[in-house]
């Protein structure tokens, strides 16, 4: 049977499992969308808006459900646009395709229309970055890009479709199947010096994250932990991965680390990291491990071996997938309940924050939806002061889910949420969102009313970008440049897109506007006043000004 390359790809794809993608249209892979129009339900094609909303919704996709999320986006700006994504896909370590149109074989390297060399652009952003210049080379390197994508540190693969080549005939047959890979597993002695290292030890800790669990391999490290008594630390925006009611879990290392985490980190004497690649947010600046050679005995497992010594020479690696090796491992013993316990006291005072100066108090708001979300609740936000509320005062138990960039990317919580609902339509999905992260990709509540994949979004709206405020005040108290925002109706704006909206004006108008959002079957954004003043949980910004002043005198 003859095919073009457009039919070609996306009949391999089905094969392969996608079922969703994401994209913005362009007339460089026609052939493409032409295949698409007769797979609805097979392989749906969610319409987006911008090229950077399509490749964070692919991103959060693969993230939410351990298989590629899908892009396509034409050349060019296309692929510029979407080169955030990838990004933030890369650093979130989450499986995701992205399909760029290309100019034409005949015309490359003359810098013709919208010409860029992806190989080139992608390929220090990207896991792997490649052109099909071949139609019958499709299902070649589409396998090999699926499995590039999921296997070992799972991350983003780009490939340009040059024109011709999609709309070129083929008799290949399309793949089948994905390719069976057996993850690495730990070898017996291996697990028999772990076990002797965690034995000896006097204050371990277990330090846990990544995208590629399974709820078997989860189950087993919470059981292992709480067996042996022994802390867990989640890393950065990856608390989601380990039940925060156990009583072996203490928090979250990541930005604005809490002092009784950066304490069990830095005073353990053995830290067993799992599925964790050392970002810089994770060791605060890796500072609580010393480089290249810990202080503390380090055993570091991860399914990549590219990632073990990458930054820290551990003490003992482990080439092995984290399930399998939680699997294996026994409970041990040791005198450091008492240690535990401290710091499982430290994470339960930490939800414990002062009233806020603010009209909408997010600590009452907190609690509120700490007690009324669903277990199996989706959260998701993107870049700003106001993730602290989402990141530090959310509890997520074994079905709850947090979609969070490790990238620091802003505007990736709304698309992320349209994702989630999209993958997830019988779950709630709550999106938190500050007024200037919000409007990065606002436009993409018409994706989602186009789709019917409406969350609830809370844009926390306190006029001003907060996180670079913040440090504006600490490092050039009373002199604010280009931090102040003027901000449209965002009732109205949402309404236009069909959501139903409203303003919370104070604290205890929420709880009912929550409900209302709850009930709405098509979404909801509400808009909370929040005060720039409550800036932080435990410091205003008038605090932050007057600290930094003092400090200046004093100086």
């Amino acid at each position: 049977m003859m095919r073009n390359g457009g039919q070609l790809l996306v009949e391999s794809l089905i094969a392969l499992g996608a079922r969703k993608s994401f994209g913005v249209p362009g007339e460089s892979y026609l052939a493409v969308l032409d295949a698409l129009h007769d797979t609805k339900g097979k392989l749906d094609y969610i319409l987006c808006r911008n090229e950077g909303g399509a490749a964070f919704m692919a991103a959060a996709y693969g993230k939410l459900t351990n298989t590629p999320g899908i892009c396509f986006v034409t050349r060019g700006p296309g692929a510029t646009n979407a080169s955030i994504g990838v990004h933030t896909a890369m650093q979130d370590s989450a499986p995701m395709l992205l399909f760029i149109g290309q100019v034409g074989t005949d015309m490359t390297g003359r810098e013709a229309f919208q010409e860029i060399d992806y190989r080139a652009m992608f390929g220090t952003v990207a896991k792997w970055a490649v052109q099909i210049d071949q139609v019958e080379r499709i299902p070649e390197i589409l396998a090999r890009a699926w499995t590039v994508a999921t296997t070992g540190r799972p991350g983003p693969v780009v490939i340009a479709l040059p024109e011709d080549m999609l709309t070129s005939l083929t008799d290949k047959a399309p793949l089948t199947a994905p390719a069976k890979i057996a993850s690495p597993a730990p070898q017996t002695e291996t697990m028999a010096t772990a076990q002797q290292m965690l034995k000896a030890a006097k204050k371990p800790v277990i330090l846990m994250g990544g995208t590629n669990w399974t709820e078997t391999g989860r189950a087993a490290l919470q059981s292992f932990a709480e067996q042996s008594d022994i802390p867990v630390v989640a890393a950065f925006r990856y608390q989601d991965q380990f039940d925060n009611f156990s009583s072996a879990f203490i928090g979250e290392a990541g930005v604005g680390m809490l002092p009784h985490v950066k304490a069990l980190i830095r005073d353990a004497d053995l830290i067993l990291a799992i599925n964790v690649r050392f970002g810089e947010m994770t060791t605060d600046g890796y500072t609580l491990l010393n480089v290249p050679v810990p202080q503390q005995k380090l055993i570091h497992v991860h399914p990549s071996d590219a990632e073990i010594g990458k930054i820290y020479v551990p003490d003992l690696g482990v080439h092995a997938c984290p399930s399998s090796f939680a699997q294996s491992l026994q409970p041990v013993s040791g005198a450091w309940a008492d240690w535990r316990k401290a710091a499982r006291d430290a994470y339960l005072a930490s939800f414990d924050a002062p009233a806020q100066p603010s009209p909408v108090d997010m600590v009452a708001v907190m609690t509120y939806l700490r007690d009324h979300l669903p277990e199996d609740v989706i959260l998701t936000n993107g870049a700003g002061n106001f993730t602290v509320w989402p990141n530090k005062f959310a509890k997520f138990g074994t079905k709850a889910r947090l979609l969070a960039p490790q990238s620091g990317a802003m505007g990736y919580g709304v698309p992320a949420a349209i994702a989630a609902k999209v993958a997830k339509p019988e779950r709630m999905v709550v999106c938190f969102a500050g007024d200037g992260d919000f409007q990065m990709n606002c436009q993409e509540l018409g994706s989602a009313m186009q789709a019917g994949a409406q969350p609830i979004i809370l844009i926390l709206n306190n006029g001003i970008y907060g996180t670079i405020r913040a440090h504006q005040e600490k490092h050039y108290p009373a002199r604010v440049s280009g931090t102040t925002m003027e901000n449209p109706d965002f009732v109205t704006l949402a309404k236009s897109y069909r959501f139903h909206a409203e303003r919370v004006e104070t604290t205890a108008d929420f709880a009912a506007a929550f409900e209302r959002a709850a009930a709405s079957k098509s979404g909801a954004v509400l808009e909370l006043n929040i005060s720039p003043e409550a800036l932080t949980p435990r410091q205003t910004l008038s605090q932050m000004r007057a600290a930094a002043l003092a400090a200046k005198e004093m100086a």
